[in-house]
């Protein structure tokens, strides 16, 4: 196995244990996170400090994966497989949480869930037509913007909440936006290829 597909699998376990550690009730089994609070209104739970830690870190291996492998020319079937489902587990599980907890509204995982089973689909069936959809420019920007706004939410919005500047929120809402941009121009641009006859 090479060194960007031992990068993926590790964000794998990542996105695992940050599900884990967002969703397990540690209060059930006598364990509580401090909370601490900044400029004595805005709270910052020690849990939610570790997930984001850990978030970012795997979202930078997303960004060093890919560039890894497409440097040293090692870009696999397996690598592209495993990269996708991570990002998956990791955006995706991550957004669940944070609606089911009230952190953002549940309109959103729905859509970028939809968004990525119909993507998806347009992608395999392209595929099975011996085309192959690279990522548009559109998706990438909506990555960053999802991943930067997510961080940002674990960390209570801070430092902008310091100001009521909410720059997470906004951020998630503009990469909830472009996803569906970005999946419209997937099936249009391959909507021949989706209702062509065999």
């Amino acid at each position: 196995m090479n060194l960007p597909n031992k990068i993926t699998i590790t964000r794998i376990i990542l996105a695992i244990l940050l599900l884990i550690l967002l969703v397990f009730p540690f209060y059930q089994v006598g364990v509580e996170f401090p909370t601490y609070y900044i400029a004595s209104k805005i709270a910052l739970n020690l849990k939610y400090i570790i997930a984001g830690i850990v978030f970012m870190i795997a979202s930078f291996s997303d960004f060093l994966d890919g560039n890894i492998a497409r440097k040293r020319g090692i870009v696999t079937d397996f690598g592209k497989i495993m990269d996708a489902i991570a990002d998956k587990i990791l955006v995706n599980g991550v957004l669940i949480v944070l609606a089911v907890n009230g952190y953002i509204s549940v309109i959103i995982p729905v859509v970028i869930v939809t968004r990525d089973i119909v993507v998806d689909s347009v992608r395999m069936a392209s595929a099975g037509k011996g085309k192959v959809i690279a990522a548009g420019w559109l998706g990438k920007v909506k990555t960053v913007c999802m991943m930067i706004g997510i961080s940002l939410l674990l960390f209570s919005n801070l430092p902008f909440e310091l100001w009521n500047i909410r720059v997470a929120e906004l951020l998630i809402f503009v990469a909830t936006v472009l996803s569906v941009v970005s999946g419209c121009q997937y099936f249009i641009a391959n909507k021949d290829f989706i209702f062509a006859e065999k």
